[in-house]
């Protein structure tokens, strides 16, 4: 209750010198007064704490200062109380050296420490309540923060905690003069945030009882009484005390006299008040949500225990990067389950990603969540612990659901948790929370982008049916810009609906072209609103991670490919990989990044955009360096695992790798191969990304060493593609060997899709280059490929033509690998023109030459020569050992494409000797080779499996020449 108005001092007219606070002082006009210096105003502090009584400098020294005593103590001090005498002079305050030591003369019912002593004092001795009450607030008034401020000193600190001690026994007196007066619905809840500050507080907590008592809070004060009782059994192990007991007891029998006095008229509660309403808080729903069942359903599953009360509070985190649509999630879910939560929803923005501003404090979180529960704010508690203690306090034993969205990390949400089972939290961040998931049991929840299906549902439900049906080709050339995110689709949708580019028939595509070009995708998913911008969010996002983090994740959007290796992304930064992994994790853990498989990294497309644009704008020489060390690092260590798959494969030279580059040649095939298989999808983007980043050396070099890994996989277009930005980088640069080997790359991509035509036009081209360059390999080489377009034409004769041609001259150059594949390839075409007999001997020829040069997988294939030859001769049993023969080498090679390929031709033959189960089991094991690798014609093999007793269903034979 207010009470009357405070009365004036006479003594001195007011406070002149105020200690509950900051030290400070004022004239007899209400002028401050410039104390000084910290060191000063400690002087000045102990002199008005002893106003009166005069202070030995010693003392004075040691209490002022501590053990932080100035170079010449005594000297400073005397120029501190000469200072003093002269800034006090408007206060009428003077200070005196006495033979005691120093004495300030002053009223000390001028300051406020000691004006607060003497009105509790007066309080103390009143005969009446009220005049009582009215000398307590009047002194409490008095105090405006902590004790000196922040003045630090053993001393003044000893001093600071008695003051809070008194000021805590006054309040004390204070409300339980107010209890008898009958003020209790004015103190109920005052008393009740106390008693949570402190709860061990018997006399504290037996106020609040019969507060809540009075208030006809009964179920209230019962249940405090149990949580206080439960405290003091798990922290002291003791019940409480005989009045606390009896205090009980009375309310128990609802005592009357525990009624107390009538309160004044305008305190006086309704006869029936309404009963408090339940929170809820919950903003509306997504209007049209799509999808996400899995999510929602792992939802329910993980705050199944808060709907049962379970032994602990149940907790989900859903997480995601920006614009990914967590919110939506939760809050879809959450107005789903309401019903489950009866006691009330709470919701607190904590704004730990927000574009416009800084995350919500823990402290002033809670002061919304208390709000919510009905806590007026006279009412709270002073410091964030206590507050925290109190709502954990409110929301005991009740079914309740807590949103917390937004979330900047763990140490922002742990605050905010409740204490006891029935409740149940929904926790939404950017970042994995992983503090929230090992210590409380968080269960998360991962939300990643939208699948194409889900994403036509959205646009679907924002813009209409008959919107989309009339545009389907501009849709298709939409989805793909906007990468599955939510906040994208929103956008577009947000755009269409606004008339932006406009209702006009044709807006869809109009937009589609607009997002196609990378350079303005940012822009264009863009409405001007905080909440609605791509790139407000992902600053939000960035913002809130370490330079290191920030750095790495600009290099991250340089790199080419769908994904990195750790090796790559330490030659792109320039940095080891042990360095780097902190703002990996950091990147991961902001679902700026994801890790799978283990090593490697990769980044959503609009992300990457993102970070490429920030990179752009940032320090050029540096851009280049770090992109030249990328492709070095890919430039080399392809050609070094090249060189491992196919040493006898003519080499090319290439100029040394810059410093950092972080090559690191493949030990072995197995690991040549394995670094084939991480990198295959990136290594094609590289070859493109060094050509439009003008690196034309490395775009047709790094195409030469990836012959292998399109031919393992056949990925024939992309070889094709490939070479030809590899050509035209050559051009550029007028290298006639490059623009050959780019031609012999195209070509052989051109063979293998059926595109002869093209095919030869790309090996005339090379067979040319090679000829001004006198170089009788290259020659020999395009004349393979010749010869390999006729064998798949079907034309044999023609074929060896090119082919007796091509032996001359690997003859004449020496190359003896070249010469052996021509051999095999002259007895392959033999073979097809029924010429058994001859056909061997030229296969044996070749398998002479790879025993002597140690070449295993042409030796293979030439078995499978011998083996076809066999098969021709209706030889079956020799047959099948050749074909077993072959594959034992080219798996000893771990040549995987091509030891499927022998091993359906095995199958085949044993389908011919009518070993229906040995061809089955040979076809399962080569389905089985291509379907790791990746390979199309894994697809052929499993229909000839389903087919299982019908014809053979084969590819040409030919294709392996």
């Amino acid at each position: 209750m207010r009470g009357r108005d405070r009365p004036t001092l006479t003594r001195m007219g007011d406070i002149l010198f105020r200690l509950l606070g900051d030290v400070t002082a004022r004239d007899h006009e209400g002028a401050a007064v410039d104390l000084g210096h910290d060191r000063q105003r400690c002087v000045l502090a102990v002199l008005l704490v002893a106003a009166g009584r005069a202070v030995p400098a010693d003392t004075l020294m040691e209490r002022a200062w501590g053990e932080r005593l100035p170079r010449r103590p005594k000297d400073a001090l005397y120029s501190y109380i000469s200072r003093l005498r002269h800034v006090l002079a408007p206060t009428g305050a003077t200070l005196e050296r006495q033979r005691a030591g120093y004495l300030i003369r002053v009223d000390p019912l001028a300051v406020d420490l000691h004006r607060f002593d003497d009105l509790v004092r007066q309080a103390r001795a009143a005969a009446d309540d009220r005049q009582a009450l009215d000398l307590v607030e009047e002194a409490l008034a008095l105090c405006a923060g902590e004790p000196f401020g922040a003045l630090d000193t053993p001393w003044l600190n000893a001093v600071r905690d008695e003051r809070d001690r008194s000021r805590r026994r006054a309040e004390r007196e204070r409300d339980e003069l107010v209890l008898r007066v009958g003020g209790h619905a004015v103190v109920v809840d005052r008393l009740v945030a106390r008693a949570a500050q402190d709860p061990l507080d018997e006399a504290l907590a037996g106020q609040a009882l019969v507060a809540l008592y009075r208030c006809g809070r009964s179920a209230e004060a019962l249940a405090h009484y149990d949580r206080v009782r439960r405290r003091l059994a798990e922290e002291l192990g003791t019940e409480p005390g005989a009045a606390l007991r009896c205090l009980y007891e009375r309310i128990l029998r609802a005592d009357p006299e525990l009624a107390g006095p009538e309160p004044p008229a305008n305190q006086r509660p309704d006869p029936q008040p309404e009963p408090r309403p339940a929170p809820r808080q919950l903003p509306p729903p997504p209007g049209s949500f799509v999808g996400r069942a899995r999510q929602l359903a792992e939802l329910s599953a993980a705050l199944a225990p808060a709907a049962g009360a379970g032994p602990a509070v149940a907790i989900s985190a859903i997480g995601g990067p920006g614009g990914v649509g967590k919110t939506w999630l939760a809050l879809r879910w959450a107005h789903e389950h309401q019903h489950r939560y009866p006691d009330g929803q709470l919701y607190v923005n904590l704004r730990g990603f927000d574009p416009s501003g800084e995350p919500v404090d823990p402290a002033a979180a809670i002061r919304s969540l208390l709000e919510g529960l009905g806590v007026p704010g006279y009412a709270l508690p002073a410091d964030a612990d206590s507050r925290a203690a109190l709502y954990r306090s409110l929301v005991a034993g009740r079914r309740m659901l807590v949103v917390l969205d937004n979330a900047r990390d763990t140490a922002q949400v742990v605050p905010l948790l409740p204490g006891a089972p029935g409740c149940a939290v929904l926790v939404t961040s950017r970042r994995r929370l992983t503090g929230l998931v090992a210590t409380y049991g968080a269960r998360p929840v991962r939300l990643d982008v939208m699948s194409d299906a889900e994403a036509r549902a959205l646009l679907r439900a924002r813009l209409g049916e008959s919107r989309l049906a009339a545009e389907p080709a501009a849709l298709d050339a939409l989805l793909p810009h906007c990468a599955g995110l939510p906040l994208a689709l929103g956008i577009v949708a947000a755009r269409m609906a606004t008339g932006t580019p406009g209702d006009r028939p044709g807006g869809l595509a109009a937009l589609a072209a607009e997002l196609h070009d990378r350079r303005a995708r940012l822009d264009a998913l863009d409405t001007g609103e905080l909440t609605l911008s791509l790139r407000a969010v992902m600053d939000s996002s960035v913002r809130a991670l370490s330079g290191p983090a920030e750095r790495v994740l600009c290099r991250l959007g340089q790199a080419p490919g769908p994904d990195i290796g750790i090796a790559a992304l330490s030659a792109l930064d320039g940095t080891a990989p042990e360095a780097l992994r902190p703002a990996l994790r950091e990147l991961i853990d902001a679902n700026l990044l994801t890790e799978d498989p283990p090593g490697r990294y990769r980044m959503h497309d609009l992300v990457r955009l993102y970070a490429d644009e920030r990179a752009a704008a940032g320090d050029e020489a540096g851009r280049h360096a770090a992109l030249e060390r990328l492709l070095d690092h890919y430039l080399h260590t392809a050609y070094a695992a090249d060189r491992r798959l196919q040493p006898l494969r003519p080499p090319i030279a290439l100029a040394p790798a810059v410093a950092d580059a972080r090559v690191a040649a493949p030990v072995g095939r197995r690991a040549a191969l394995a670094w084939f298989a991480a990198e295959r999808h990136t290594l094609p983007a590289a070859v493109r990304h060094a050509a439009a980043n003008g690196f034309d050396r490395h775009t047709w070099q790094l195409a030469w060493a990836l012959l292998y890994l399109f031919d393992q996989r056949g990925d024939w277009q992309d070889q094709v593609d490939v070479h030809r930005v590899a050509l035209c980088s050559a051009r550029r640069l007028a290298d006639d060997r490059g623009q050959a080997h780019a031609h012999l790359g195209a070509a052989r991509g051109y063979t293998w899709l059926g595109r002869f035509d093209e095919a030869r036009e790309h090996l005339g081209r090379a067979l040319t280059a090679f000829e001004r360059l006198d170089d009788r390999i290259g020659q020999g080489t395009a004349r393979r490929g010749l010869a390999r377009v006729s064998a798949r034409q079907g034309q044999p004769r023609r074929a060896l033509d090119d082919d007796h041609r091509a032996l001359e001259l690997f003859a004449a150059a020496g190359h003896e690998y070249g010469l052996a594949q021509v051999l095999n390839a002259i007895g392959w075409h033999h073979a097809h023109l029924g010429e058994h007999d001859h056909a061997a001997d030229w296969c044996r020829r070749a398998i002479a030459i790879q025993q002597r040069i140690g070449d295993r997988v042409g030796e293979g294939m030439t078995w499978d020569s011998l083996a076809y030859i066999r098969r021709g001769d209706r030889r079956h049993r020799d047959a099948v050992d050749c074909y077993r023969r072959s594959a034992q080498l080219l798996h000893d090679a771990a040549d995987g494409y091509y030891e499927a390929v022998v091993t359906e031709h095995l199958g085949d033959v044993h389908a011919e000797l009518g070993d229906a189960e040995a061809a089955r089991a040979a076809w399962r094991h080569s389905a089985c080779l291509l379907t790791a690798l990746g390979h199309p014609h894994a697809a052929g093999l499993h229909t000839k499996l389903a087919v299982r007793g019908g014809p053979p269903l084969r590819r040409p034979v030919e294709s392996k020449i």
